[in-house]
């Protein structure tokens, strides 16, 4: 398999489950972006700022999550995003999805 390959194969696995992602690290107590971002980065699921924010975007339109400012001393305003009861009823059912889909990869790989 050329590097190419793997890049675009590993690319498009962890698109699948970024909104995933991106929900349970918020769920864990109001996120300011850049969190998010290192967040990803320390785990190894690199993401671009471009591919982020049109998913916190998505996600607020939704009803997944909402967002308020927070004045900064040195610069502008950050926006700090948490779950709505909505983000949190999806994270529930998005963990038991990804549980089954674990459970059932771990299965076929041992076979």
């Amino acid at each position: 398999m050329s590097l190419d390959s793997f890049s675009k194969i590993s690319a498009q696995m962890r698109k699948g489950i970024l909104e995933y992602l991106i929900l349970s690290i918020i769920s864990r107590g109001e996120a300011y972006s850049s969190d998010i971002l290192e967040t990803l980065k320390k785990n190894k699921i690199l993401v671009v700022e471009g591919t982020m924010y049109p998913l916190l975007s998505r996600l607020k339109k939704e009803g997944m999550i909402s967002y308020y400012w927070i004045e900064s001393k040195s610069g502008p305003p950050r926006k700090y995003y948490k779950l709505t009861s909505q983000g949190q009823e999806m994270l529930s059912i998005m963990s038991t999805v990804w549980g089954n889909i674990e459970s059932a990869v771990k299965n076929i790989i041992k076979k």
